[in-house]
């Protein structure tokens, strides 16, 4: 025992500065993610902000009832599964393929070029974006709807059909994340060792065959891990791209849970009611991730754990 606590001891000396690295993210997440699960309580009670957790009256399921038994529920649920799935299919084999085009460029100077532009999206922020969707999309002076008048096609005001907002959000997302999502893809195919493409092209393998049997099975863990937990954040669509792109006319695509919670929860001080909604959507997640890992781990033999 005494011989552990000294190795512990050593090891913790040693290590004391990469320590000192981690700290700042050990407290945001001890912080802003797990101080905050007490709050989960407060879906529970009906909550009044002058009493306080301790001293609110429990209510039990009587605000997820409430959720669950709202005219509101299937649609707002429909929409933010719709727009998970959608950035799913779209939105995750994206960074895939831009990466397997960034590796086959030998330039090297070019390379960094390709792969600087298409990081600098993700650092604009949702505002931003929203406000140069705003702009290409205009009815009037957007660049989109002067080319559609050029080619002899009618102008759409795409902001107040909602026939066009799921595909409007899926691709500014899309173009705002496919850059940095191609990090982690690039920093896989790294890894993968050059003999196997020499021995390849000593087969007579092609480009295309090199890549359908060395690359992708090369960073297929990496495409496992990143698949699993994007399935597990289906339901979590972001809020303020979505609050800024739609209007009341375009509720019908693109009222999702979190501006419904905000809408509804939050700006009519109700907060047991928005603590169920959140509840319930974690819930869900965590199924999904959940299923996702244990149906990869039968079938491919990788998983998260």
């Amino acid at each position: 025992m005494q011989a552990q606590k000294q190795s512990f001891l050593h090891k913790l000396k040693r290590d004391k500065y990469l320590l000192l690295l981690l700290l700042p993210c050990a407290l945001y997440y001890i912080i802003f993610k797990y101080v905050p699960i007490f709050g989960v309580s407060i879906a529970f009670m009906d909550y009044n902000l002058f009493k306080g957790i301790t001293e609110s009256d429990w209510v039990g399921f009587k605000y997820f009832s409430m959720f669950f038994n709202t005219p509101d529920f299937w649609p707002v649920l429909r929409n933010t599964f719709l727009l998970g799935l959608y950035k799913l299919v779209f939105g995750f084999p994206a960074p895939i393929i831009l990466a397997l085009l960034i590796n086959e460029v030998s330039k090297s100077f070019l390379k960094r070029f390709v792969q600087t532009v298409s990081y600098l999206p993700h650092f604009i922020s949702n505002v931003v974006v929203a406000g140069i969707a705003v702009m290409f999309l205009s009815p009037t002076g957007g660049v989109v709807n002067q080319l559609l008048n050029v080619i002899g096609l009618d102008r759409i005001n795409f902001l107040v059909e909602a026939s066009w907002f799921r595909t409007i959000y899926i691709t500014t997302d899309v173009w705002q994340h496919i850059g940095w999502g191609t990090i982690i893809y690039l920093a896989a195919l790294t890894a993968i060792d050059p003999q196997l493409y020499e021995a390849a092209r000593m087969d007579g393998a092609n480009r295309w065959k090199q890549t359908l049997n060395i690359t992708l099975p090369g960073i297929a863990p990496a495409i496992v891990i990143i698949l699993i937990l994007d399935i597990g954040k289906i339901l979590e669509i972001g809020f303020e791209k979505v609050y800024l792109l739609a209007t009341p006319a375009t509720y019908e695509t693109a009222d999702i849970i979190s501006t419904y919670v905000y809408r509804v929860g939050l700006t009519q001080g109700n907060y047991s009611y928005a603590t169920a909604i959140d509840l319930f959507t974690g819930i869900i997640s965590f199924i999904f991730i959940i299923a996702a890992n244990w149906f990869s781990r039968r079938v491919s033999g990788s998983s998260i754990w």
